[in-house]
């Protein structure tokens, strides 16, 4: 059984192969941006939902439990340093580069 999820799936050889969560930009983006904003409890919560959705999604395609795994903790990585680069971009910005 197929499942749909836009595109982020392609079939290849009636074989549903899922998109990387890690590799969807929005995702970790949206992702970032709400854990930038929130704090505490809230975030904990929110991250906890953002995870178990992502699970969901994965095991709906048939993906292995280690699978499934591998794929949240890449995509924890990914937001990870994203929310890093949010305080990263200014200061590189700022530096002067002029060097005798």
């Amino acid at each position: 059984m197929a499942v749909e999820f836009g595109e982020r799936t392609m079939v290849r050889g009636g074989e549903v192969v899922a998109f990387p969560l890690a590799a969807r930009a929005s995702d970790v983006d949206r992702c970032a941006r709400e854990l930038d904003r929130i704090h505490g409890a809230a975030a904990v919560r929110y991250w906890k939902s953002e995870c178990r959705k992502l699970a969901e999604q994965l095991s709906a395609l048939g993906l292995r439990e280690d699978e499934i795994r591998n794929e949240i903790l890449a995509f924890q990585a990914e937001v990870q340093t994203a929310i890093a680069g949010r305080y990263q971009e200014p200061a590189a910005r700022n530096r002067s580069d002029s060097r005798p």
